[in-house]
């Protein structure tokens, strides 16, 4: 995916100012975050926050941990106590073509 776009919403440190209100670009920082995730590790959910505040700026991990799970980046327990990177991860394009009208 082209980094370019996204690059408008990251700070120096790569790190998200804001959430991007447009679906498409809303999608792509979903992406980006994702691959700050380790494959076959649980975490808390303290730890998904911890991990989601190093990587944005503006204070919300629990609308950014409940978009990644919303979008099938993460799933987790049914109690929420733990959390994983889903093993298929949802592309860009199958995102975008989901929500396509």
């Amino acid at each position: 995916w082209a980094m370019s776009r996204l690059e408008n919403f990251l700070d120096a440190e790569n790190r998200l100012t804001a959430f991007p209100a447009k679906r498409k670009m809303k999608l792509q920082a979903l992406v980006y975050l994702a691959g700050k995730f380790e494959k076959d590790r649980r975490y808390t959910e303290k730890e998904v926050n911890e991990l989601l505040n190093r990587w944005h700026t503006f204070g919300d991990p629990a609308t950014l941990r409940r978009e990644l799970y919303n979008h099938m980046f993460l799933d987790r327990e049914p109690t929420g106590a733990t959390y994983w990177l889903e093993p298929v991860q949802p592309t860009l394009e199958e995102l975008e073509k989901k929500y396509e009208k």
